[in-house]
């Protein structure tokens, strides 16, 4: 019977994940992560009850969600882009992680947090979606600017120092009460993180064209493809090992295969295998919401509300002010701005790595997906609405 009620869990988180992904992206042109949100909220304990978040099997896939979903992003992520990107876009991304960081920090500990909880909430608030992001400015036909080309290469220096970030609070899981928080908790990390992504570029780039070569050449059915996998999987173990979160692998190893010769033959099969456990992390994430949380007629949730509205304005605000900030003429700079809002998949991640590490509580996390949810759903309209008035006049070079 446990088997069976596994497969009937997993068929509604498939099938609801797709539904629901289907009517955000053709009824109400919203990315599909969106409506797996939804989805997961509706078969959680706090409507249906389909699904529970508890199960520790479906926890598991969802975390192999996690991370084929950041191997994903290293394969659709040059090394060569992030140099040439130029200072426009790291300018944009470090000035977009600082001010979300320090603000978001300062509203929890003025509520009450933790100093540890506090620096996590800021962490949360730092990331910014490069799906989301392209794929609003792909819709928008506004990937040939030069404005579009500064925010998806300031996304992709962003969610780098995101992972660096997450190393760090890593170290916050053993001291939660935040007494622990020190130089070295915050350095130690950092140096460890920087070291592994040097460590697995350099030994991945080295070793993984004679894997590859040996995997192109078995007659076996999808080798290379598997052979893929197996080092993305490899690589995140590594980074588990020395104490880092797997997503950091994942993407490590992204990185690395975003280079190799054979890539064209394995990466349609990676995101067949991805469209299979990604829904499942997303839907996962929404069943753990508790909609209790955010009832407005209850103080706790009245609090809650009020937390998730103040970190959505900091989350909003924040990026817009990075953009206006970027150092160079004759841009615009409300549509760098508005493309850093979006959170999404990073900020999903991090939260659930909080929540279960016992750094978050359920409320902080109900606020944290409203924010993720809201900063998604306004930035299209926002993307358009700039557009209007500069589009003739913005850079293409």
């Amino acid at each position: 019977m446990e088997t069976e009620r596994l497969l009937i869990e997993l068929a509604f988180i498939l099938a609801g994940a797709k539904v629901g992904g289907e009517i955000c992206e053709r009824l109400l042109k919203q990315p599909a992560v969106l409506g797996e949100l939804v989805v997961g909220v509706i078969l959680g304990k706090s409507l249906l009850g389909v699904v529970n978040p508890a199960d520790p099997f479906l926890n598991q896939l969802a975390q192999i969600g996690a991370v084929l979903l950041l191997f994903e992003v290293g394969l659709q992520t040059d090394l060569n882009d992030l140099t040439k990107v130029g200072f426009a876009a790291v300018w944009l991304a470090c000035v977009g992680v600082a001010l979300p960081f320090i603000f978001g920090y300062m509203a929890a500990k003025g509520m009450g947090a933790p100093t540890a909880h506090a620096v996590f909430i800021g962490a949360v608030l730092t990331a910014t979606s490069v799906g989301i992001t392209a794929r609003v400015l792909s819709d928008l036909n506004a990937l040939h600017m030069s404005e579009s080309r500064i925010v998806l290469g300031a996304a992709v220096v962003d969610d780098v120092i995101g992972l660096i970030i997450l190393a760090v609070m890593s170290a916050l899981v053993i001291h939660p009460t935040g007494k622990g928080l020190t130089a070295a908790t915050v350095l130690v990390p950092t140096g460890l993180a920087i070291a592994f992504l040097v460590g697995a570029l350099a030994l991945g780039f080295w070793l993984t064209p004679p894997l590859l070569g040996i995997a192109r050449r078995m007659t076996v059915r999808a080798a290379l493809p598997v052979a893929a996998v197996v080092f993305c999987l490899a690589i995140s173990a590594a980074a588990q090992w020395v104490g880092l979160a797997a997503i950091v692998g994942a993407f490590s190893a992204g990185l690395i295969l975003a280079r190799a010769e054979h890539r064209v033959h394995f990466e349609p099969q990676v995101h067949a295998l991805a469209d299979i456990f990604v829904p499942v992390f997303f839907v996962m994430m929404g069943a753990l919401v508790q909609l209790d949380a955010l009832n407005p007629m209850t103080p706790g949730g009245q609090k809650t509300l009020l937390f998730g509205f103040i970190l959505f304005v900091i989350a909003a605000v924040t990026k817009v002010i990075a953009g206006w900030t970027v150092p160079r003429k004759q841009i615009n700079r409300m549509l760098t701005g508005f493309g850093m809002m979006p959170r999404g998949e990073v900020g999903l991640i991090f939260a659930s790595i909080g929540l279960s590490s016992h750094i978050i509580t359920n409320e902080v996390y109900a606020a944290i997906l409203f924010v993720v949810a809201a900063t998604t759903f306004i930035t299209p309209p926002l993307l358009k609405l700039s557009l209007k008035p500069h589009g003739k006049h913005c850079a293409t070079s």
